[in-house]
């Protein structure tokens, strides 16, 4: 792809470049190791025209969504937002057993669970049969699909038109951004609301989160870009909330674009934000490479120093983050003997790339580690929480985004 997915202009400028890297959900397994692993160029251009930031394409999607190992239930802190999620929206929309919701990427049925107990009728659309199954084990309808205008005019005629559509962190994954609003528009009732959360370019500048660009997300947005493509399909954004979510996201509520609901002042009041941070003016992208690189610097400097100490260190969370981290700082088994996560269809596998092995939280109290880095540093509270008893023998933690922090 040379040129914007939405507005067609030539890519010119580079954003970030991570090098070669592997999918970072492609775990591998212990028969594997000895094959070789396929690595991509991790490349994000920005448009000069409309502002979207945008991996270079060299996968598609039915390779990375084919055999996924991510399942959202395995963290407790995002069912608790999904959670507190449903009963808001429940009330804000007025939803009752004659109201119909669709989530695009229901993916294990983390959130749609919530609806049931209210009687409100729902269903899921997930391309991933792996994680599809496990939502249907909690009695929930999903169509095994990728989600886009073709399949939204399907399901239209199938199921009918949805009150509520939910995507949760699904946007960034969708490499025809076109079809796919235009599927939005198409699925979506004449007063009904698209609810859509996503991570936030300016929280992934400001705060240095460059493990988040992995060859699964297509795109990076802001809200000026946002606003424009959905313009482009007669959608509106009415409402703009922030969120603490994958270390800042925003919450957006679209209707269609004839609609007489009022725009929230919250709209303007993030694109103001973002104007201020420069967002609409190509050299602010044009320096986040620099930044990338210091991390990178800054991380190999305290492994190499804790390892010339003898240090033993661990690391928490096989995330996708972490993958992007770890193979763009050339990070292996030489300073992480092995990476613990809760998730039992990780464990027993490698992290691709690096080959480091996926174990459960009890090798923690086996081989008690000086250092634990938490990979994915947006639950850190939750992991920290989960496995304080590192501290019992002096462990400390180790996060190296926004910056080094050992505590």
């Amino acid at each position: 792809m040379t040129h914007c997915r939405f507005c067609s202009k030539e890519l010119k400028y580079t954003f970030a470049d991570l090098g070669l890297s592997p999918l970072s959900n492609e775990y591998v397994s212990e028969s594997n190791l000895v094959r070789s692993q396929c690595y991509n160029p991790l490349v994000v251009k920005v448009c000069d025209n409309c502002f979207l930031a945008q991996a270079l394409d060299f996968i598609k999607p039915e390779e990375i969504f084919s055999d996924y190992k991510y399942f959202s239930s395995f963290s407790t802190s995002w069912l608790k937002h999904c959670e507190a999620y449903v009963s808001m929206i429940i009330e804000k929309l007025s939803l009752d057993k004659n109201s119909l919701v669709t989530e695009i990427a229901c993916n294990d049925g983390y959130l749609l669970q919530y609806f049931k107990p209210h009687g409100i009728q729902v269903y899921g659309v997930e391309p991933a049969e792996t994680v599809a199954l496990e939502a249907r084990k909690k009695g929930i309808d999903v169509e095994v699909t990728f989600f886009e205008k073709k399949c939204a005019l399907g399901l239209v005629e199938k199921r009918g038109k949805s009150n509520l559509i939910i995507g949760n962190n699904v946007f960034a994954h969708v490499p025809d951004i076109n079809s796919f609003v235009d599927g939005l528009s198409i699925l979506l009732a004449p007063n009904g609301t698209i609810t859509l959360e996503f991570p936030h370019i300016l929280k992934l500048i400001g705060y240095n989160q460059f493990d988040t660009i992995y060859h699964e997300h297509f795109s990076y947005f802001s809200i000026i870009a946002v606003n424009k493509i959905f313009e482009a399909h007669n959608l509106k954004i009415i409402n703009i909330e922030e969120l603490e979510t994958h270390g800042g996201s925003v919450r957006i509520y679209v209707v269609h674009k004839d609609s007489e609901v009022l725009i929230d002042k919250s709209v303007e009041q993030i694109l103001a934000n973002e104007r201020n941070a420069a967002l609409d003016k190509i050299e602010t992208y044009l320096t986040f490479n620099k930044q990338i690189q210091k991390i990178k610097f800054d991380s190999l400097k305290f492994l190499i120093e804790a390892k010339e100490q003898k240090k033993s260190i661990a690391a928490y969370g096989a995330a996708a983050k972490g993958n992007t981290f770890l193979n763009y700082c050339g990070i292996g088994k030489d300073f992480i003997d092995y990476v613990v996560d809760a998730n039992i269809h990780k464990q027993g596998n490698f992290l691709p790339g690096t080959h480091i092995p996926i174990v459960g939280k009890d090798e923690l109290l086996k081989s008690k580690p000086d250092y634990v880095i938490i990979l994915p540093w947006n639950l850190k509270s939750e992991i920290i929480e989960a496995i304080s008893f590192i501290r019992d023998w002096n462990g400390k933690f180790v996060t190296f985004i926004p910056n080094l922090e050992v505590r």
